[in-house]
């Protein structure tokens, strides 16, 4: 799994600047709870939970969550803000998840942290053991298409390692991740034991028109990420 110090090391910085971002706070979280729908009642199984924020907005929504990060201080931050409300723990997404019992979950969620891992198949299987039979699987990811027309990459169809430089409280900050063809992604689910629901690729929500007209126009008229609703078929 990729390694990037700006989840440690600026732990605090990058989460104030994903709870406010425009892409994050008006496009990707609302997209995400649209796709996973009703969760009251549910238990969720939240993977790079990071600061807590979507956290915080399923629990508001009724459903017990569990939210794991391979990074102790974004766990710590996930607990302060939770306060007790869900329960968060480290792990290391490219092991087995052994503190997951099987069956025990009905929604898994992954936003916006598959595209940190370089294969995708152990943790989807791990996924299809910890899920209930017919469990659903809502993720996002940076969009293939934007990956490829924003690092200019001369072979569309390979999984490769690329780095981007984000502005985070103040600094500049190198952050490492894979991208990969749409093919890629779905031959994987597929492999896992993973059938797909739904592709999304929406607009930002209205309100930010008015807050930042120049990110509503961008979010709404580029691929930037791309949403995925797969259940298990077992």
């Amino acid at each position: 799994m990729a390694r990037n110090t700006i989840y440690d090391q600026f732990a605090e910085a990058y989460a104030l600047h994903s709870e406010h971002s425009p892409a994050n706070a008006y496009y990707e979280r609302p997209a995400v709870l649209d796709l996973a729908g009703d969760v009251a009642g549910k238990r969720v199984l939240e993977l790079g939970c990071a600061a807590g924020v979507l956290s915080e907005q399923l629990v508001e929504r009724g459903a017990a969550v569990f939210g794991v990060d391979r990074e102790p201080r974004m766990v710590e931050l996930a607990r302060r803000r939770l306060d007790g409300r869900a329960e968060f723990d480290v792990a290391e997404l490219s092991e087995p998840l052994d503190l997951v019992a099987d069956s025990s979950a009905d929604l898994v969620v992954a936003s916006l942290v598959l595209h940190y891992l370089a294969d995708w198949e152990p943790l989807l299987t791990e996924l299809n053991r910890c899920l209930v039979a017919g469990g659903e699987l809502v993720f996002s990811v940076h969009h293939p298409a934007a990956d490829w027309q924003w690092f200019g990459r001369p072979d569309y169809l390979r999984t490769e390692l690329v780095t981007e430089t984000w502005p985070v409280g103040g600094q500049d900050v190198s952050v490492s991740f894979y991208r990969r063809p749409l093919s890629a992604v779905f031959d994987q689910l597929h492999r896992s034991g993973f059938v797909v629901d739904t592709i999304g690729e929406p607009r930002p929500l209205p309100e930010l028109n008015e807050l930042s007209p120049d990110a509503y126009v961008e979010l709404s008229s580029k691929p930037v990420f791309l949403f995925v609703k797969a259940f298990t078929v077992g």
